[in-house]
């Protein structure tokens, strides 16, 4: 849908939204148009698709499935209907507070948000698998088509790259339905649960990357990485600890490369050079720190 265009022509297209009464755009989102609407019997939140899925590797299919698979674990929101030939999801609204990164700062907060993830990861299986490993590649190789915009430096960090997927390959964990992008945003929280929201990069994967990506998301100082490892798993060893710091340092060198790309590619109006450059160079704090080899030591004695 065209920045200036307004919602009303394709909310006409969706019967159930046909007695709208409110429509309210909602704020974040970085790969589509989220809009609250009211009808007299319930409220909903529509997504309408923007950005192109195909560079970001985004599957509109699993994610409606994985939201699907979501709600069933009393996590996510209720679908109502996915319209893949409008671009468009509407899943139920879910009343609450939308979190930012200060509201981890509440340790029952945190725990709340904690036991939501861990709730997910219990729950139906999810369509598709999340591989950082394969998902960075294809990014970079997108960029290198392309001919995107990129540190000068990037690749100076592709062998500590490759052997950080070789600690953890050594002990290889179940997977679990991940999220991948638990951004603050992306928990709502009514003071007796949090639920979570956007599944658009969900699949099956090691439950130490979700955590990690949200600590490093979220902003997460080391203390409060140790009480959200802990939040999730009740006592971690050592390994689990340095498996979720090696998930944020994954998340960063990963995650960076869909900034650059979207930079490149995204009409709407927001730094997303800026947002990649700072995930990479949160990564490159790590890669050229003095804890890597140590969280290795750790991860793949664990």
């Amino acid at each position: 849908m065209p920045e200036d265009e307004s919602p009303d022509r394709l909310l006409d297209q969706v019967p159930r939204l046909a007695s709208r009464v409110l429509v309210e755009e909602l704020p974040g989102g970085l790969t589509n148009r989220n809009y609250r609407v009211d009808t007299p019997d319930a409220s909903y939140v529509v997504r309408v698709s923007g950005s192109d899925a195909a560079l970001l590797g985004i599957d509109r299919e699993a994610e409606c499935l994985n939201s699907r698979a979501a709600a069933a674990a009393g996590v996510g929101a209720e679908v109502f209907d996915f319209r893949p030939d409008l671009g468009v999801l509407v899943i139920g609204y879910l009343p609450g507070r939308t979190l930012v990164d200060e509201s981890f700062e509440d340790p029952a907060v945190l725990r709340r948000a904690a036991d939501a993830v861990r709730r997910l990861h219990a729950g139906p299986a999810f369509t598709g698998e999340f591989d950082m490993l394969a998902r960075q590649a294809a990014y970079r190789e997108t960029v290198r088509t392309h001919g995107f915009a990129l540190p000068p430096d990037y690749d100076d960090h592709a062998d500590a790259w490759t052997a950080v997927h070789r600690v953890l390959a050594l002990r290889p964990r179940v997977l679990v339905p991940c999220n991948n992008d638990l951004l603050a945003g992306n928990f709502i929280d009514d003071g007796r649960q949090v639920r979570l929201i956007d599944y658009e990069y969900s699949g099956a994967n090691d439950a130490a990357f979700e955590l990690g990506n949200t600590a490093t998301e979220c902003g997460f100082p080391p203390e409060r990485t140790e009480a959200w490892t802990e939040a999730y798993y009740g006592a971690p060893t050592r390994g689990e600890l340095a498996r979720v710091r090696l998930g944020s340092l994954r998340s960063e060198y990963g995650w960076s490369l869909w900034g650059f790309i979207q930079a490149a590619t995204s009409p709407l109006d927001f730094d997303f050079a800026g947002w990649g450059r700072h995930r990479y160079e949160k990564a490159v704090a790590t890669f050229r720190g003095p804890h890597l080899e140590r969280l290795l030591v750790e991860a793949a004695d664990d």
